[in-house]
């Protein structure tokens, strides 16, 4: 007899093929017939919108892009390949790596509300898993997830409307593997701003210098019987003892930028006094508390809404798993920041923290040493 757990997955994968089949079925169905709320969606000729082909980097760089949309709605083409390599996720702990153009997390993108995002995905047939890509930003077929299964040796295009404007997680979701890929690391994040750019509480235009892009990622990666981190030779041999620990819920590892220290040292993320920086945090599976050490939150969209005024002020925001949040910052003094998981047990012992560098002049009225450590 098939234990409990087995036969909940089982449940779980029967409910997942038959909503893919039903997504399937209206993403052909022409699009006069789809609604939009309580109103009818107008048809529009993508004929006539202009291409826009776009480069991803890396992060935490977020690639080129207007604040402001110019013009009306535009298709912006992005392509991504799959990458299953080994990842290296403190000194002498390794992974096998499951990547969006392999980078963990993977790049950034950014569109305006309105636009149509057309993802080239790409999986080589070097590699040996079946891989897909949901957009938490898309309406439909498991945010795409079900129009994109490729196999090693394939690819796929999925066009989608950016009709909601805020930060959005994606993840690779196979049908009984999701949260393995996941938390492998194939993951990111793409930003969809008001065609007008972003707002104060008030209604008056933000602006920023810079923008950062922090993908926080929850590893679990297995010990041996003497407490040794264990490593496999190939991206399958270690799906068992992952997912052992993986149940369990507690993290080896939570980290910024796929490892340990990325954002540390020569990586740290700079900046200069007065500059508006604007940091986006996406985690794709637990709960997060960012915080700034020595600053704060101007202005905070916690899950990454737009339309919703942000809070200002803040000093920790709260992003929920699987959402995305945006903060905008103006750094006023110099210095090494923190930036940080404010449960910082994760932040200290697990890897969660970065560091910003920041050049420019101290202003005393802000801080000042009134009498530095002398002995009583």
């Amino acid at each position: 007899m098939a234990d409990k757990n087995t036969v909940s997955r089982r449940a779980l994968l029967a409910g997942v093929a038959a909503i893919g089949a039903a997504t399937q079925l209206a993403a052909i169905l022409p699009a006069a017939a789809q609604e939009t709320g309580n109103a009818m969606a107008a048809p529009v000729d993508l004929n006539t919108l202009e291409r826009i082909k776009v480069d991803l980097v890396a992060p935490p760089f977020v690639h080129a892009h207007e604040q402001v949309a110019t013009g009306g709605p535009k298709i912006v083409e992005f392509t991504m390949t799959i990458e299953e390599k080994r990842h290296e996720v403190d000194d002498g702990v390794e992974i096998w790596g499951m990547t969006f153009n392999g980078s963990i997390p993977g790049p950034m993108m950014v569109v305006h509300e309105g636009d149509y995002v057309e993802l080239t995905l790409i999986n080589p047939d070097t590699n040996l898993m079946m891989h897909n890509i949901d957009f938490h930003a898309a309406t439909g077929a498991l945010g795409g997830a079900a129009l994109t299964h490729v196999n090693p040796g394939e690819k796929a295009v999925l066009r989608f409307k950016a009709s909601k404007a805020g930060v959005f997680v994606y993840h690779c979701a196979p049908e009984g593997m999701v949260p393995w890929h996941v938390t492998s690391g194939m993951n990111g994040a793409i930003t969809v701003l008001p065609r007008d750019g972003l707002k104060d509480p008030a209604g008056n235009r933000l602006t920023y210098d810079r923008v950062y892009y922090v993908g926080e990622q929850d590893f679990y990666v297995p010990k041996d019987a003497d407490g040794n981190y264990m490593a496999f030779e190939s991206i399958g041999d270690g799906y068992a003892d992952t997912l052992e620990v993986m149940r369990k819920l507690v993290p080896s590892h939570v980290v910024f930028n796929g490892k340990v220290g990325a954002l540390t040292g020569d990586n740290a993320l700079k900046a200069k006094v007065g500059e508006k920086v604007l940091i986006l945090h996406s985690q794709a599976n637990r709960d997060t508390r960012p915080h700034l050490i020595g600053g704060h939150g101007d202005f905070v969209w916690p899950t990454g809404k737009f339309h919703t005024p942000p809070d200002v002020d803040q000093e920790t925001w709260f992003i929920p798993g699987g959402a995305a949040g945006a903060a905008l910052y103006t750094f006023l003094q110099p210095g090494v920041y923190a930036y940080v998981n404010h449960n910082l047990i994760e932040a200290f012992e697990l890897g969660a923290a970065g560091h910003f560098v920041v050049e420019g002049d101290w202003n005393d009225d802000l801080m000042t040493s009134v009498l530095p450590p002398t002995a009583i």
